[in-house]
Order: structure tokens, then C-alpha cells, then sequence
């Protein structure tokens, strides 16, 4: 199926990791696969998580507000731990915890009042099912798939037989999502510990879109992912076709009360305008503390940037990609009709700004938020080269806290110039 064209247009999304390991605010999953935390200690959290002040409404509210225009949550992680009532195995917040209630029904339900795409995040990996380490990827990238007991079988011994289970128990979840929930996208994670034939990726790619031919899948069904997802760093080359950043907000992608390394609103500003001149999305996460609720640091943050989108819209959304690096000092988009450039600077501009190489006739360029018009000139250019375009520099009321972003409105669609001068 051919990317479904909401995707590329929305710009951000919200990542929620919420779950059971929001209750002693421990690494999700993580806590026990590596040691931190034994394995018992970490599965008494089932007794405390209450989502006694989940209200998915106010979460779509502030989601809203921040300009996004999907989120994903994690239905599932590699702790088997399912927000919803599944009829493969019982190990869900609706029997297993204070909770006793589908939490993915409402969250779907109040994102899409409020017209936002609604993402699931399910893990392929389940490191507390009896079935899961029964097989171990034919050439592992990283040796705990061999070594880890919550992922290897006991003495290398496989059990072909269990893993069909888990497949079947695997495929049976992913189903009721898609039936029950209809997601426009699923965002899946643990692919790395079985190749693309062990975890049947053919099979479920197939089985999904016969059920919903319209959702969107990430990178990580293989080779039947519909888009890249790299974590944590802004990439120096972006990845080939649709994609998406995944960044938290602090360290940490579920709650960690200790964690206050929070991202300012300025350099999520960064970020975020860093990702779309490239031509990807951002999805920023959150991680709610057991409760449902949403710390007041990471609300101001999402608050925040989303003041900064909505006095900017036009240069964020339906725009693509910007210009190579090279004719203006920082990030840029370009409009869809690709007649207007968009330059971002983050810093105060003074005297004035360059943009080169540019063949276009430049009609007019102006302020975005407030309007205001600013003087420009060209100057030098010899036969095929052209001469610089020179901006004014806005002033001071025209000036944006985080970012200032100057519509540069073009005399047809955008043209470039790219060789190395006249000889």
C-alpha cells in the first residue's frame, strides 16, 4: 500500500510509555532483563498501578495544544504487561492491577474527538511469556539474545513447537488491536531478537492490512515497515523516504521521578525544526506516572513548543523538506506548491541574512507570526552564479524567543543553484 499521506503532514506526535513501570518509576521492561531490579520485585508494580487519574480526554487536550497531530501509546512492552483485556494469556491492567479497566478504548476514543491519528505501540518480544525463549535468532547483532534467560532457551536447547505458540499468542494480540481499537498506526518494537522469518513478518504485515489496509507500520516489521524510526539523535543524513525521530523529553522514556534532565523549550524547538527541514517528524515522549497523569515539567514542555507552532504554522505544516545545508545558516522548509522557503534562526539575526544560490526572483520576504515585511537585496552573481540574497534583519519586536522564521516568498517554484562557481 502505497504511505498514507497524513503521515508526512503531520510533523509531530506524542509518545507515551505508560505502564506498569511508572509505579517505583524503574526503566520499562528493561529494570529486570538486565538485573537492575529482580524479576519479582518488578512485577509486584502490578499492585500499585491504579490509573486512578487517567483521563485520556486531557491528555488529547494537551497533545492538541502542543500541535501534534498523532501519539502512540504503549499497548504492550517486552514485559507482556497489555493496557487492554486480551483474551491471549491474563497478564493485563484489567485483571492483574488496582486499574481493572481497558485503558486503550478511551485513548483511542479522545484522540479522535479531538482529530488526532491514533498510534499503538506493541513489542514483539515478550520476556514474560512461557513460550517467548524458546528459539534464538540465527546471526543475533547482540549477544544477550543468545545469553539472556528471559530470551534464550535454557541450555541453547530450542523448542520450535513453543514458538508457534508464542506466535500464534503474539499474532491473536496484535489482531485484537487491530479489530477492536483500529489504530492508524502500529508502532512496533524487540525486532532484533529474531530474524524477519521467525517472527512471520510477512504473515502479520498481511494480517493487519487485511484487517486495516490503511494502517501505517513502522520500520521495525522489517522489511514490511512503511517508514524509519532512529531514536535519540537528530540524523546528519536523513533516512531515505518517510521517517521519524523518537525523543524524550528528559532521559527517560517511562516516568522516573528522579529524572529531571528536561529538554528546555528551546532546544525542543531545535529538535523539532531540525527533523522537519529534513523531512521527517518528531515524536516526542512523555512518561506518565502510574496515576495517568502527566508531569507538570513535561506539560510545560509540551505547552511550550506548542505555543511556538502555532505562531509559526505555516512554515511547519503541509511544507516538506528545505534546502541543503549550505544556503542558509540553520534548518528551513519549503511549501508544498514550493514558492515559499522558510528560514529558521535561532539566534537574534543582526544587520542582516544570506540565503545563496538561489536563481529565483525573490517577490517578498516577511516575518512569520507577525507579518512585518523586511527589506532585501542581491548582490554579486557572475553569468550562471547567482548573487547573494541579502535580508534585512528583523527588529526586536519581530524577534521570536526560540526561533525566528522568515517566509521567503519566491517568483515561481523554487530553483537552485548547486555547482562550485565560475572557474
Amino acid at each position: 500500500m502505497p504511505m498514507q499521506p497524513w503521515f508526512s503532514d503531520a510533523k509531530l506526535g506524542i509518545f507515551l510509555h505508560y505502564g506498569i513501570y511508572a509505579v517505583d518509576g524503574v526503566p520499562e521492561s528493561w529494570a529486570f532483563y538486565g538485573g537492575r531490579v529482580p524479576h519479582g520485585q518488578y512485577m509486584k508494580q502490578l499492585d500499585g498501578f491504579t490509573a486512578s487519574q487517567y483521563d485520556p480526554g486531557a491528555w488529547a487536550d494537551l497533545f492538541a495544544r502542543a500541535g501534534a497531530k498523532y501519539a502512540v501509546l504503549t499497548a504492550r512492552h517486552h514485559d507482556g504487561v497489555a493496557l487492554w483485556d486480551t483474551a491471549h494469556g491474563d497478564l493485563n491492567v484489567v485483571r492483574r492491577t488496582p486499574a481493572g479497566r481497558d485503558l486503550i478504548a478511551p485513548y483511542a476514543e479522545a484522540l479522535r474527538a479531538r482529530g488526532l491519528k491514533v498510534g499503538l505501540y506493541y513489542s514483539h518480544s515478550d520476556w514474560n511469556h512461557p513460550d517467548y525463549a524458546s528459539v534464538v535468532h540465527p546471526e543475533p547483532a547482540n549477544e544477550d539474545v543468545r545469553t539472556n534467560r528471559f530470551v534464550a532457551p535454557k541450555d541453547g536447547v530450542e523448542d520450535p513447537d513453543a514458538w508457534v505458540r508464542y506466535l500464534a499468542y503474539r499474532n491473536g494480540q496484535v489482531g485484537e488491536l487491530v479489530d477492536r481499537f483500529r489504530p492508524d498506526l502500529l508502532w512496533f518494537d524487540g525486532e532484533w531478537e529474531r530474524s524477519e522469518e521467525q517472527w512471520g513478518m510477512r504473515e502479520l504485515s498481511e494480517q493487519i492490512l487485511a484487517g486495516n489496509p490503511e494502517t501505517v507500520l513502522n520500520a521495525r516489521m522489517l522489511s514490511y515497515g512503511d517508514y524509519a524510526t532512529p531514536e535519540q539523535g537528530v540524523p546528519l543524513t536523513p533516512p531515505d523516504g518517510p521517517w521519524e525521530l523518537c525523543l524524550t523529553v528528559n532521559d527517560s522514556w517511562g516516568y522516573q521521578g528522579h529524572d529531571h534532565n528536561h529538554k528546555s523549550v528551546r532546544q525542543l524547538v531545535r529538535y523539532f525544526t531540525e527533523t522537519i527541514a529534513m523531512g521527517g517528524n518528531l515524536l516526542l515522549d512523555v512518561g506518565p506516572r502510574e496515576d495517568g497523569t502527566i508531569t507538570a515539567e513535561q506539560t510545560e514542555r509540551l505547552e511550550g513548543l506548542g505555543s511556538w507552532i502555532s505562531r509559526h504554522s505555516d512554515a511547519v505544516y503541509a511544507t516538506v523538506a528545505g534546502l541543503p545545508a549550505g544556503h542558509h545558516y540553520g534548518p528551513s522548509t519549503l511549501s508544498a506548491d514550493r514558492r515559499t522557503v522558510y528560514l529558521i534562526c535561532f539566534d537574534t539575526p543582526r544587520e542582516s541574512l544570506s540565503l545563496r544560490g538561489l536563481r529565483n526572483k525573490v517577490e517578498r520576504v516577511s516575518v512569520v507570526g507577525t507579518g512585518t515585511e523586511l527589506a532585501h537585496r542581491v548582490i554579486g552573481g557572475l553569468g550562471a552564479v547567482p548573487g547573494v540574497v541579502w535580508i534585512d534583519a528583523p527588529e526586536a519586536g519581530d524577534v521570536d524567543e526560540y526561533a525566528t522564521v522568515l517566509a521567503v516568498e519566491l517568483d515561481g517554484e523554487l530553483d537552485l543553484y548547486r555547482g562550485t562557481g565560475r572557474d
